[in-house]
């Protein structure tokens, strides 16, 4: 009996290992941790607490942002305006704090600008049936547009009465962890229970999966497409706050081409393009390898300028990876 018993036990031990080694996220997991100790054996400044406090705070931007960008993937879409709708974000917060207003007010009057582009993308995506490339990319432009509009295009670095607290909730930390750190966490795992667990989070994959399919059972797609892009907006006009209260200043160039980077996390984190998958932990996962890299390449004296060519690199090699695995099923 014991030996029959420790025959099921091991074989459900390799099953597991199975599973995992079938998930592009545990490799993607693998090949942080192997850059992380080779990068810690082949420079001393990789793992001072200094630059791991760096390298935590600043995937976390990336990986708020990537945990929306799943969403709006995994439903078969893309959104091409994060990086606008983070500077967009940041400047309406700056500016109204600038001119005396109190946090608690000037954030979520941030985020419902944040969610207003995202409904703006919905709207003109799900009910005008118009391409979710041309809509983002078109707001990518005219949601940057409006920050340098709302800021006459100069740099605001006085956040009014309340300057020290958005300096503490986005550059600050608690028990040595960054605060953005703590909000990536907490959104990671609201969105895992959502995903899993809600009708919503459902109807998400069932849309991206096959979306005539997904109307002909009853789903109310077109309102849930509408959701999914306030969603990635307001995903992205969090990190805009915290990323003002990081730099102490916004100019508007904040959020710069940062789209790519996050588009490049959930990919590589399992996102697939042609939609039916993601997950919160890919995104988060995908966010931590594309910064460990970013750092390495800073850490080991190579030109920033290659940064873009290797995180292009990324993308293409998640993608056929995703390619060749669905082939073989």
């Amino acid at each position: 009996m014991s030996s029959l018993q420790q025959a099921i036990g091991q074989s459900q031990h390799r099953s597991t290992l199975s599973r995992l080694r079938s998930h592009q996220v545990f490799w993607v997991f693998v090949a942080a941790v192997i850059a992380c100790v080779a990068l810690s054996l082949s420079t001393d400044a990789f793992a001072t607490e200094r630059n791991l406090f760096n390298v935590t705070r600043n995937f976390a931007f990336v990986g708020i942002i990537a945990i929306g960008m799943t969403t709006v993937i995994a439903s078969g879409g893309i959104d091409l305006s994060v990086g606008s709708v983070v500077v967009l974000s940041a400047m309406v917060i700056s500016v109204l704090m600038e001119g005396g207003s109190p946090f608690w007010i000037a954030a979520p009057a941030a985020l419902l600008v944040a969610m207003a582009v995202g409904a703006l993308n919905g709207v003109l995506i799900a009910y005008a049936g118009m391409p979710p490339f041309v809509i983002t990319l078109g707001m990518l432009s005219a949601a940057r547009s409006a920050a340098m509009v709302l800021s006459n295009n100069k740099m605001i670095y006085n956040f009014g009465p309340d300057h020290d607290l958005l300096l503490w909730v986005g550059g600050g930390s608690t028990l040595g962890l960054p605060h953005p750190l703590y909000m990536l966490i907490a959104l990671a795992g609201l969105m895992a229970f959502v995903y899993r667990w809600t009708r919503w989070g459902q109807y998400v994959f069932a849309i991206g999966s096959n979306e005539q399919a997904a109307t002909l059972t009853g789903i109310a797609v077109k309102p849930i497409k509408v959701s999914i892009y306030m969603f990635s907006s307001l995903t992205a006009g969090v990190a805009g706050i915290l990323m003002a209260g990081w730099l102490g200043s916004v100019t508007t160039n904040l959020g710069n081409a940062m789209e790519l980077t996050v588009i490049a996390a959930a990919v590589i984190g399992g996102a697939n393009l042609n939609g039916g998958e993601g997950s919160p932990l890919g995104a988060v996962v995908g966010a931590l390898l594309i910064e460990v890299i970013r750092n390495s390449l800073i850490l080991l004296g190579i030109s920033t300028f290659w940064q873009g060519m290797f995180i292009g690199t990324f993308i293409v090699v998640a993608v056929s990876f995703d390619r060749i695995r669905h082939m073989q099923r």
